[in-house]
This record gives structure tokens, sequence and C-alpha cells, in this order.
């Protein structure tokens, strides 16, 4: 087994995603992750990440499929022979009042966002066991924690991400193997940019930093979690979000 660190990251191809793949390449990683669409997107991560000397292996799934994660997982090991970190990052919404969330909308959600970390996790820790090493992070939201009017499907998303962290703590303890989940708060990413400066004040006047979090905000904690420094932290969740959660 080669030891060169490997990094498994979903939803790696832009915002968030793009910003922890380049992070931990940064950091000796070399990196695989998938993206649902967007080639372009995901070439443009993989050429960010070479840039900072790793060797990448871009993969096009949906990890809402059990059958895909698996194969996700199979490509990682072949590329890499090892996995060292898993970062469960894709998500989506599909936000509206509850009364107006439709069966389709709940479904998508459930499965990007909490089937897909479930399947990954599920995966991956067959081979983590068989190492007895390796950081799984999952990233939930402030919402899991708090609430959010108008996003019930993606609350309860987040909130499940937090508890499936806890347990899965729990059980690969023993292997010295840590599970923590990372809660981002607003975020710059394509959805803010979108946003009209009075709805961007009015969000910035809601956080006590009084400011909107950047994606290496995110990446930076990554990373830590992703390190040995990180070696006695486990089941914990990480706040990265300017006070919002307090």
């Amino acid at each position: 087994m080669s030891n060169q660190k490997i990094a498994l990251v979903t939803g790696g191809s832009r915002g968030i995603g793009r910003a922890i793949c380049i992070r931990l390449a940064e950091d000796g990683f070399d990196i695989v992750f998938n993206y649902r669409s967007g080639k372009e997107a995901a070439e443009e991560t993989r050429a960010a990440c070479e840039a900072k000397g790793a060797k990448v292996l871009a993969v096009c799934c949906d990890v809402s499929s059990s059958e895909a994660c698996n194969d996700l997982i199979a490509k990682a090991l072949e590329f890499g022979g090892r996995i060292d970190v898993l970062v469960n990052n894709a998500g989506i919404t599909r936000d509206n009042l509850l009364m107006k969330i439709t069966d389709d909308d709940l479904d998508a959600v459930l499965n990007v966002n909490l089937k897909g970390p479930f399947y990954m996790m599920r995966a991956v820790s067959r081979q983590m066991l068989k190492q007895k090493a390796g950081h799984i992070i999952n990233m939930s939201s402030v919402v899991g924690i708090m609430g959010n009017a108008g996003q019930v499907n993606y609350a309860a998303s987040k909130a499940a991400v937090i508890g499936m962290t806890k347990s899965l703590a729990r059980e690969l303890a023993t292997r010295k193997i840590c599970v923590n989940a990372v809660a981002p708060g607003m975020i710059e990413t394509a959805m803010t940019d979108a946003m009209t400066e009075d709805a961007k004040k009015a969000v910035k006047d809601s956080i006590p930093f009084r400011e909107i979090g950047k994606p290496e905000d995110i990446a930076n904690v990554v990373s830590f979690l992703a390190s040995e420094d990180s070696r006695y932290v486990t089941g914990q969740v990480l706040c990265v979000d300017g006070g919002m959660a307090i």
C-alpha cells in the first residue's frame, strides 16, 4: 500500500468543495473528487489542485446512488491504493415553505444530503478499518442546528448528518478513526453572488461577525480535521459561521 495520502471529496467541482480540494492538495494529499454535472468546472478544480502538486482523479457520478458511491470508492482505491480522508460535501437545496415542499423536493434533498454521506461512509469504513486509520468529515450546516424557515427538508437532512456523525464516531473510535462534522453558516457562493445588496446587508446584520464567510474559511477547518493535529477530536460539530449559532 502506498504511503501517499489520498483525500476523497464529494461535490468538489465548485464553491466550498473546490476550496477544500485545493487546500488539501496544498497539504500534500492527492485528490479524488466527484461532480454530478459541469465538466468545465470540474476541470478547473483539477487544474487548481494539480498546480499545487497533487495528482487528481475527477469522477462524474451521483452520490444519491448506493452503486455509484461504491464505484467511486473503488475508483479512488484503484487510483491511490488507500483513502485517508473522506469529505462528504455534496449537497443540494429545494427550499420552500413546508406546505409547498413536494414529495420529490423532500426525496431529492434527503437522497443527496443524507443518503449520500451514509453510502459513502458505509463504503469507506471498510477500507479505513483495514488501514486502522482515517478521517471522515461531514458537511452539516448551522441550519441543522438552528433551523430556518423555508428549509424544513434541508434542515432535517443536515441535522440527521450530525446524528450519523456522532454515531459513527462511537463505532470507529476504537480503531482511531475520527468522524467529525463542519457546520458552515452563510458562505460566499454563486447563491450569495446573486443576492441583492439589501439582501446581503440583512444577512450580514444577522451575523455577529457582520460579514459573510468565504469557502476558504471552511476549507481551513477541514484541513485541521483531516490532519493528525486532530487525532484526539471525534464526534464533534465545528460551527464555522461568524457566530450565527451562538
